[in-house]
């Protein structure tokens, strides 16, 4: 099974601090091009998501308005028109005040588009509890032992001319144009059991009694609105912005898998798909392009007491940290250096986190850096009040180097300059 909770395209920009301080995690939303290079983008993933698929394997799409309709077309394309089981709707916040200029309607909703690859798809169908309207409304009666119970037809439309066709207790279903819905044996074994209804009228045909405690609850539908979202003071909460419930993964995951059953997230994020698959005895595969989010995954299932998990494919060479989003080298570094980040979005006076506890550090991904950089480093040190500061890019200039010297000379300020490959060799 494949749990995918991609981007939504929704045009926003996220960022924030994980946990232990060093890891900041930043991503756009935005699509330069709009929703064609958006699906442009997203159509590789969904076909190689296709292909790993077992044919009794089926996945399971989050996604919002903003792209919704092309997504389903696009998966239509990629499944099959007729594989689409269903079209889920989870309401996913309360109603909205409305303030302001109201132009349209609240959105209080996901869509998931659930896909199956083959006809024959793992499914386990789950209820939940009956309306307690519709149980006073259908279950009115009570036996002598004080359960509830309604009743139902004992017979269906159309005469039939075998064993349940035949008279019972003097009535004969035929003459109605109708049939008993069990042979008169099993009628027998209902009445012993205290299961049919008899009606005081002469004459009256009787009634089936289905009791409450044999029912399994409604079965459930496609529309899901009792799944809260992560709320502020939730244990859940890591802080991700578009974070899903573990409710709402346990019952995806519930539904379409079994114990041992593979299940896949190509976008984890958080890792909150794998974490409940693995409390449900699945095997699971997290991916995802940020190395900041693998290890936090990582560090969550070993928590679980996962065993053997390390991250594949992280950056681990020169060449492969060039490579990588500016704010996930900056964690690299951090990371490596044992410090933290700046918590600050903006306006960090170039002042990206801070290592040895309090020493202001900036990180700048890029090679041959000069004396400027030097020189408004020295300024943003200075206001912190501090006399030590580290620089660390893939390389430095004579300039930079000679600033360097100055700075230690003219204002006994202790600024090291750090490269890539040193921290490489160091780590």
């Amino acid at each position: 099974m494949i749990y995918a909770d991609p981007p939504f395209f929704s045009n926003q920009p996220y960022e924030m601090i994980w946990g232990d301080g060093y890891e900041k995690r930043a991503f756009n939303d935005r699509w330069a091009g709009g929703i064609q290079n958006y699906l442009a983008w997203m159509e590789p993933k969904l076909r190689q998501s296709h292909k790993v698929l077992k044919e009794s394997g089926s996945m399971w799409l989050h996604c919002d308005w903003h792209a919704g309709a092309y997504l389903k077309v696009l998966m239509d394309k990629i499944f099959g028109e007729n594989r689409l089981v269903n079209e889920v709707i989870w309401k996913r916040t309360s109603a909205h005040t409305g303030e302001g200029i109201v132009k349209r309607l609240g959105t209080v909703h996901d869509t998931i588009l659930f896909y199956s690859k083959g006809a024959s798809y793992t499914f386990n169908p789950q209820y939940t509890e009956l309306d307690e309207e519709y149980v006073k409304k259908f279950y009115r009666f009570e036996d002598e032992n004080g359960k509830r119970y309604r009743l139902s037809d004992l017979t269906g439309a159309g005469i039939r001319h075998g064993e349940t066709g035949k008279v019972w207790h003097g009535i004969d279903p035929n003459k109605a144009g109708r049939h008993w819905a069990f042979p008169p044996s099993r009628l027998d074994e209902l009445e012993k059991e205290g299961r049919i209804y008899f009606p005081k009228k002469t004459g009256g045909v009787p009634s089936f009694k289905r009791y409450l405690d044999d029912m399994k609850g409604q079965l459930l539908q496609d529309i899901w609105d009792d799944i809260q979202p992560i709320q502020s003071q939730s244990n859940e909460r890591l802080g991700y912005p578009t974070q899903k419930p573990e409710a709402l993964l346990e019952r995806i995951i519930t539904l379409t898998t079994n114990p041992t059953d593979v299940v896949l997230d190509p976008f984890c994020g958080c890792g909150t798909a794998i974490a409940v698959a693995h409390k449900l005895g699945r095997r699971w595969v997290g991916i995802d392009v940020s190395p900041t989010a693998c290890k936090l995954m990582a560090k969550r299932m070993r928590m679980l007491g996962a065993k053997g998990v390390e991250p594949i494919g992280l950056p681990k060479t020169v060449s492969e940290l060039k490579e990588i989003q500016p704010f996930e080298f900056q964690n690299w570094v951090f990371e490596k250096l044992h410090g933290r980040v700046n918590p600050r979005k903006v306006g960090d006076y170039g002042i990206d986190g801070w290592v040895d506890l309090d020493v202001p550090c900036q990180v700048k991904q890029s090679d041959d850096v000069g004396r400027n950089v030097v020189d408004n480093f020295e300024t943003a040190i200075q206001r912190q009040g501090k006399d030590r500061g580290v620089i660390v890019a893939f390389s430095f200039g004579k300039g930079a180097i000679e600033e360097v010297a100055r700075a230690k000379n003219d204002m006994n300020l202790d600024i090291k300059l750090k490269t890539v490959e040193e921290i490489v060799k160091e780590t």
